[in-house]
């Protein structure tokens, strides 16, 4: 860990992104007196093993430590649960006890509408074993949730349609990306695979332009200003028209889901019919899901974001997040011993033997044992500072119409200029 990379980790995130050096009930728990017992409600986005199958036997473990407690822990799809259940569950005042907490704007608002415990004092012994990674969680100097998982991201991609398109060397620049395009549709592939039909993952191709485009400074201080009068947010647009002019992605790509079944961009990776696709650092665990015998796959390979020859942004900088836990602030005082319980070293070991992520807490790195997944926490150590995903950065808010913005640019229907209009008219709204 070199000197320069301790100043910025211990900055924090004002802006939205984290200087890394190292790295059916609900609320109304059922509290009826101890003969009744306790009910927690856990929800969660594994929809499939190994992962909903740990978060099952943390549950009933927690059960067996604690007499009278049930844990009911359900997985949901992650965009029904991001996007409705959880919002519509705290806006009814019928929440779960313990669920997902995304970083940057989303705790901030989750936070400010008085639907978050304040965990500060509480779960004081685990933020602090956790560290630097917990300040996106962190709203006004308090801590509202803890993250179990942490990444960046980067191309998922297979090593022998590589190799079959003759691709000796990983691409480090753009112009290099686009030349392995072309190889791979010279050998019948399709290069990367998207699924815009969920709108993130296309959002996240501008936002890696953005990374390209903008100065980290512009990043610190134009993200929580919400000021997008730089012409670096204009260039991004720009970039990522004149990319998608080389036909890069998979037929159809504007209707395919994420993550959802064979025909998903995640689902074209694990059977072998495209080449690549920009994901964060969970893919690993969600391809493999939808193998056919639900393994990883063997020829599946990780590379960073190229760079972009003449932007003004900042190679070494990454983009990235992760996923956390928050209590609600109603919840009985076992569900923040459930959260504590989920965040131990013990748990976290085995979190990072599934393959679905990298641990958070540090007892836990040594059992990553996925080797892109190593590839990933090298690259997030070595990264100079970490943006967080924008659309959590800028908050829940802007998420869906900068993400239909990109699409539509994607799709033809839109312009770099109408993202930027996009970005402003939101600000404006709020």
């Amino acid at each position: 860990m070199n000197r320069r990379s301790m100043t910025r980790l211990s900055a924090g995130v004002a802006a939205g992104g984290l200087a890394i050096a190292a790295l059916t009930g609900c609320t109304g728990s059922t509290d009826t007196g101890d003969d009744a017992g306790v009910t927690i409600t856990w929800w969660h986005n594994a929809t499939s093993d190994p992962l909903q199958g740990l978060w099952a036997d943390v549950a009933a473990e927690f059960e067996e430590a604690n007499p009278g407690v049930t844990v009911e822990v359900t997985g949901y799809q992650n965009e029904e649960l991001q996007r409705t259940l959880i919002p519509n569950a705290l806006q009814s005042g019928d929440a779960p006890d313990v669920f997902m907490v995304w970083p940057g704007g989303e705790v901030r608002s989750q936070a400010e509408a008085g639907h978050l415990m304040d965990l500060t004092e509480v779960a004081a012994a685990e933020i602090a074993a956790l560290g630097a990674t917990v300040k996106p969680w962190e709203v006004d100097g308090k801590q509202y949730a803890l993250p179990f998982t942490f990444g960046v991201e980067g191309f998922w991609y297979n090593t022998d349609l590589f190799e079959q398109a003759g691709i000796s060397d990983l691409p480090e620049t753009l112009p290099e990306l686009e030349d392995a395009n072309s190889k791979l549709k010279e050998a019948g592939v399709a290069p990367i695979a998207v699924g815009a039909g969920d709108l993130w993952p296309a959002g996240h191709w501008w936002y890696q332009f953005a990374l390209a485009a903008c100065s980290t400074e512009t990043l610190e201080t134009a993200i929580p200003a919400l000021d997008f009068s730089d012409p670096c947010w204009l260039e991004a647009g720009e970039l990522l028209q004149d990319f998608v002019a080389t036909e890069p992605f998979q037929s159809g790509f504007l209707a395919a889901s994420g993550q959802q079944g064979a025909d998903s961009s995640a689902g074209l990776i694990a059977n072998g019919n495209a080449a690549m696709e920009l994901m964060g650092h969970w893919n690993s665990g969600t391809i493999g899901s939808l193998t056919a015998d639900g393994e990883v796959p063997g020829f599946l390979g990780w590379f960073p974001f190229p760079s972009v020859p003449g932007a003004a942004g900042d190679p070494t900088i990454t983009m990235g997040g992760g996923d956390g836990w928050g209590v609600h602030k109603d919840a009985p005082e076992e569900a923040v011993d459930l959260l504590k319980y989920i965040m131990s070293a013990d748990v976290q070991k085995r979190f990072a033997e599934t393959g679905a992520g990298i641990p958070t807490h540090p007892e836990a790195a040594d059992s990553v044992t996925d080797p892109n997944l190593k590839t990933i926490a090298t690259a997030l150590a070595e990264s100079s500072y970490v943006q967080l995903w924008l659309d959590s950065a800028l908050g829940p808010t802007f998420g869906q119409p900068l993400n239909q913005a990109v699409v539509n640019l994607m799709g033809g229907s839109g312009t770099p200029e109408d993202i930027v209009k996009t970005l402003e008219d939101t600000a404006a709204a709020l």
